[in-house]
């Protein structure tokens, strides 16, 4: 093996703040981080394998892209060895060397102040920019020190703005007092209502303490009370990872739906342990894994299958959403086959359940598995059949908001890849009054505005701009 590498090969601190090292670290991408060591550092293939523990030519296939970084030890690993700071640690998704890096906004535990905004307004924004800012601010701060599980203090103070804030207040003896189960799992409910609302300010502001109490009553219950704790602490988990999915932070998502599964399986339920592998799916999506998703999502769901001799509406609802899950994942990596098996499969579970439902928080029904083969047309380039398949969607039948505006998004996309920017355009205006934050907080759907205004026609040009500009969105 070659010595371990001396201190003059050390990285430049620099590197760290570049914006392209900050990028490839908030998307995982390490041969970037390796080709980036080698360029600015001027660390060798040899230098870098020392550093992190590997051989060249392992660095030499990462680099080149033909092999990639997934398990997060292995992140730990090579943010160890290169002497990551604090700020690309957390841009990577680890948790800082220094807890006190990522604060958490102290906040009033009574029931009638309003959440805490990160910052203040600055001159010329308006409360679209505010809300947007905001909820990156918690969405970066407070739910990333959650998440890492940063210990519980007895002096700090509750994030929850409701219930959940008074039964975490101080006990005169015994420190912390943890909430009532019951009062825990009212407040998962509330989280999740207000996610698949797209009310993702109020839920990115509550989730912290939900997950620091849950994690508390995981070690503090016994019996069937904990493997409920561990129910629980999935499905906050889930929540908290949907969120940083869609405000495209995929270190932090996958480490959040990484805890969702390993609590889902904590708690012994089969059905939960399906239900997170929904997320863990997304999240490999998200990645850039979609042979991967595609094959986890197939395989939990021909477990759960395999398991039930008669379905319940949970069991059928989890069941067909992941194979929703594995049929995005397989359009994504170009395999139309699969993708098109995987939603009939969907289909046929629609048809069993009978309706359009919200078990398990999944939406599931067989309107939502149209709102897949809209998304699945549009990714394999057919934006005609999107639209055909948009058209016959029953709305109002999807249960939650949420999924209504991802359906309408979808569309809008497929409008435009047609040409079609006023219809685009007022699609896009639908979602956004159905649910502003979806409009407002997502990069993606910022994009979308951004696109549309670049290519619209001068006929609906000055309309465009005008929405553009009342989102904070310029060309």
């Amino acid at each position: 093996m070659p010595p371990r590498v001396a201190e003059p090969y050390e990285v430049p601190a620099s590197l760290w703040n570049r914006p392209d090292t900050l990028t490839a670290l908030r998307t995982r991408d390490v041969g970037a981080v390796f080709r980036l060591v080698r360029q600015y550092g001027g660390l060798s293939q040899t230098a870098i394998g020392s550093l992190t523990g590997y051989s060249q030519g392992k660095v030499s296939a990462i680099m080149s892209g033909s092999q990639q970084v997934t398990a997060l030890e292995v992140f730990e690993r090579i943010a160890d060895g290169l002497h990551m700071p604090d700020q690309a640690r957390m841009a990577l998704g680890l948790a800082p060397r220094d807890l006190a890096a990522a604060p958490i906004p102290r906040q009033d535990s009574r029931p009638e102040s309003p959440p805490p905004t990160v910052g203040l307004v600055r001159h010329g924004e308006d409360e679209t920019e505010v809300r947007r800012r905001d909820f990156v601010g918690l969405a970066g701060a407070a739910l990333f020190s959650a998440v890492v599980d940063q210990p519980l203090t007895r002096d700090e103070p509750s994030a929850d703005a409701d219930d959940l804030a008074a039964a975490l207040t101080e006990h005169p003896a015994a420190g912390p007092h943890l909430p009532e189960l019951a009062q825990l799992a009212a407040a998962v409910v509330r989280a999740k209502r207000s996610y698949q609302a797209c009310r993702y300010s109020e839920v990115a502001a509550m989730l912290p303490a939900l997950i620091r109490s849950l994690r508390l009553a995981c070690v503090t219950l016994d019996g069937e009370s904990r493997l409920k704790a561990h129910a629980l602490s999935a499905e906050a988990h889930h929540v908290a990872a949907s969120i940083l999915l869609k405000q495209e932070d995929k270190g932090l998502a996958w480490l959040a739906a990484d805890r969702s599964v390993h609590a889902a399986r904590a708690s012994e339920s089969p059905l939960m342990m399906g239900s997170s592998a929904r997320i863990i799916t997304h999240a490999l999506m998200d990645g850039g894994h979609h042979r991967a998703a595609t094959g986890m999502a197939s395989s939990a769901a021909q477990r759960l299958n395999a398991a039930l001799s008669q379905p319940s509406p949970n069991d059928l609802s989890v069941y067909g959403t992941l194979l929703l899950r594995g049929a995005v994942a397989a359009a994504r990596h170009g395999n139309r086959h699969t993708a098109a098996e995987l939603l009939d499969e969907a289909e046929d579970a629609g048809r069993r359940l009978g309706h359009d439902g919200n078990h398990m928080w999944t939406a599931f029904g067989p309107n939502n598995v149209l709102c897949h083969r809209v998304n699945i047309a549009l990714t394999l380039g057919d934006p005609g059949t999107a639209i055909e398949n948009a058209r016959r969607i029953d709305l109002d039948a999807l249960p939650v908001n949420e999924r209504k505006a991802t359906v309408l998004l979808d569309t809008s996309r497929a409008f435009l890849a047609l040409g079609k920017h006023d219809r685009a355009l007022h699609i896009l205006r639908t979602a956004g009054d159905l649910a502003p934050e979806e409009i407002t907080t997502r990069p993606a759907t910022r994009r979308l505005v951004r696109d549309i205004l670049a290519t619209a026609p001068i006929s609906i040009r000055r309309e465009a701009r005008e929405y553009a500009e009342s989102l904070g969105v310029t060309a």
